[in-house]
């Protein structure tokens, strides 16, 4: 446990880095980092991941909303079903064993890296996607904020479901679903995309890990350092984001996250 203490805040500078670089992309590996560095399993490390996560989106978040980029009417609209769902996710982590529970985590990892590839290579080349009809959620023009509907609704409500269920599951912040489902559901900009999925990462993650702590499945004494490690180092990466982040950034990160998702698989494989 001394090496935990020790260990945990370095392991959380370089996840809070990540995410000031790759908006909030970074905290998908603070499990992975748990179970390779602390060898702590996946049930112990995801309620440590998502203190974390809650700690660091939660300042982002505030940010956002200082600047008048967080939509958190929308925010904590999804964070209620997130919020919901997420003891669901947390019962059928406990049901699972380890090594099948690291290869549905490596499941998402592929995911998540390929689809942050594409992007960034979209990105990298000018190469805009073909049009296509008009988002459920649009900006009003005339008030500046969403115009409300039932397919609007019912999209929010999906996607803080799914993020709060995976949360739940994984100890993930569910950003890897939050931002595309943002940016296929409505027009906002890409910071607003960005800051709102930090505002609903922020509360399902508190809310998951107040129900970790009523359980007691929380370990404070690894979570505290970690946590307050990755604050710090969002904070730098925050600050070095204009001269490093891009296309290019997120290609190498997206390379870095399929990476780990190999050698959690062959974890998770030699588990079974």
């Amino acid at each position: 446990m001394d090496s935990s203490i020790l260990l945990s805040p370095a392991l959380g500078i370089c996840v809070g880095i990540l995410m000031g670089l790759t908006g909030a992309g970074g905290g998908i590996l603070s499990v992975p980092l748990l179970v390779f560095a602390l060898h702590m399993n996946m049930v112990d490390a995801s309620p440590i991941s998502l203190s974390a996560i809650a700690l660091a989106a939660s300042v982002g978040a505030l940010i956002g909303l200082k600047n008048k980029l967080l939509r958190y009417k929308a925010a904590i609209f999804m964070a209620i079903f997130g919020v919901i769902l997420a003891p669901a996710g947390f019962w059928l982590a406990n049901q699972i064993p380890n090594g099948p529970l690291l290869l549905i985590f490596s499941a998402a990892l592929f995911y998540s890296a390929f689809n942050q590839y594409r992007q960034a290579r979209k990105t990298s080349f000018g190469i805009v996607d073909s049009p296509r009809k008009p988002p459920p959620c649009l900006i009003d023009p005339s008030i500046g904020k969403l115009n409300w509907n039932v397919p609007c609704a019912r999209a929010l409500a999906l996607t803080g479901g799914l993020a709060g269920f995976l949360s739940g599951l994984l100890g993930v912040g569910g950003g890897f679903i939050i931002i595309p489902a943002l940016k296929r559901y409505t027009n906002l900009t890409a910071q607003s995309i960005i800051v709102t999925s930090l505002g609903v990462q922020a509360l399902i993650s508190g809310g998951s890990v107040i129900f970790s702590a009523a359980t007691g499945g929380f370990h404070f004494i690894v979570a505290a350092p970690f946590s307050l490690g990755t604050l710090a180092g969002l904070l730098v990466g925050l600050a070095i984001s204009k001269k490093l982040s891009g296309p290019r950034l997120q290609q190498v990160f997206a390379i870095m996250v399929f990476g780990v998702a190999v050698s959690l698989t062959i974890k998770g494989l030699n588990s079974l």
